[in-house]
């Protein structure tokens, strides 16, 4: 059955935002600027080409919860419009990002890294957005470590998408046979699992957080981040979602990726502190959840921001699972240090 995919364009009335505002909200106050300096940055800006409009594309669904704020606030962006467009997934997302109609965007990390690759470093990562933030959910109160899901079937959100190999990396590092189940689209996962069609199922925010709300009998027996900290010996921290931008707008535009990732990481820091206010935020500018459920899912969304060259070990991280299990999957190696802003 083909699928059908909802795309809006956002258009909306903000109050003017000023970038430079931010930065220097998140800058450490000097006394003593170095002329040299100064002269080395005002050259580098005004070598930059000027641009006229900035468009953004915006995952619907979880991953462009942080983008709320910035939607409604941020108008420019280095004197440059910001326009906004939300895509249902990042399939819709990712051919208007390689022809430039999108410059910024968000992507899961095999999905950049394998376009990286393939495409002549046509995309490039900015910045994490999202660590891993998938729990195992049933009612079954025996389940309290993938050890105990041996013989079990797993319903599983995304075939050939992290929660997929993550449950992979770690059944083979438990030495647990356990079926693997993708016959249910992720949005039916949790009320099948409410009504007693399947037993367990591993899925990211904000579908545990709608399973736990609405049958009290289910809990999130199984962290997913913690037992891969323990299967893998590390800290147990991968990224799921990574802001990305068209690399020739990068390199035409590096101080407009700049401001935007300064205005980014406000948004996403307001968002934590403001769960729902940002809910009614992420409802009003049709993101794909209701502020309820926003609001709930992100205290347990595991929302960051990182800059991609401070982050490259935790994305390699879980690009090694992937490339373990199916190289194909990120496009058969690990992106080189090109693939890092």
């Amino acid at each position: 059955m083909k699928k059908s995919f909802f795309i809006s364009k956002i258009a909306f009335a903000c109050t003017l935002f000023a970038v430079s505002q931010v930065a220097f909200a998140f800058s450490k106050p000097t006394d003593v600027v170095d002329d040299e300096v100064l002269e080395r940055q005002n050259v580098v800006e005004s070598a930059e080409e000027h641009v006229d409009a900035v468009h953004i594309g915006v995952l619907s669904g979880p991953s462009g919860i942080p983008m709320a704020w910035a939607m409604e606030n941020v108008c420019e962006i280095s004197n440059a419009k910001v326009e906004y467009e939300v895509f249902a997934g990042a399939n819709l997302l990712l051919p208007k990002l390689l022809k430039g109609e999108i410059d910024i965007g968000f992507l899961p990390p095999n999905v950049a890294a394998k376009v990286y690759n393939a495409n002549n470093g046509a995309i490039i990562a900015a910045a994490v957005a999202g660590n891993g933030m998938m729990s195992l959910i049933t009612k079954d109160k025996n389940v309290k470590s993938i050890k105990d899901l041996n013989g079990k079937t797993v319903n599983v959100a995304g075939q050939g998408a992290t929660p997929d190999y993550m449950m992979r990396y770690l059944l083979a590092k438990n030495g647990v046979n356990a079926e693997l189940d993708f016959s249910i689209p992720n949005a039916e996962i949790a009320p099948s699992l409410i009504a007693g069609k399947i037993e367990y199922a591993v899925v990211p925010e904000p579908f545990a957080t709608v399973a736990t709300l609405k049958n009290a009998e289910i809990t999130r027996a199984i962290d997913i981040q913690s037992a891969f900290a323990e299967a893998s010996g590390t800290d147990g921290v991968f990224p799921m979602t990574l802001i990305v931008v068209n690399a020739n707008f990068a390199a035409a535009h590096p101080k407009v990726v700049e401001n935007f990732l300064t205005a980014y990481s406000k948004s996403a820091a307001w968002t934590l502190e403001n769960p729902k206010d940002a809910g009614s935020l992420v409802e009003k500018h049709s993101i794909g959840l209701n502020s309820a459920v926003s609001a709930a899912a992100i205290p347990n969304a595991a929302y960051t921001f990182k800059r991609a060259k401070d982050a490259k070990g935790d994305v390699e991280k879980i690009l090694g699972v992937f490339l373990e299990f199916d190289a194909t999957s990120i496009g058969g190696k690990l992106p080189d240090d090109g693939f890092y802003f």
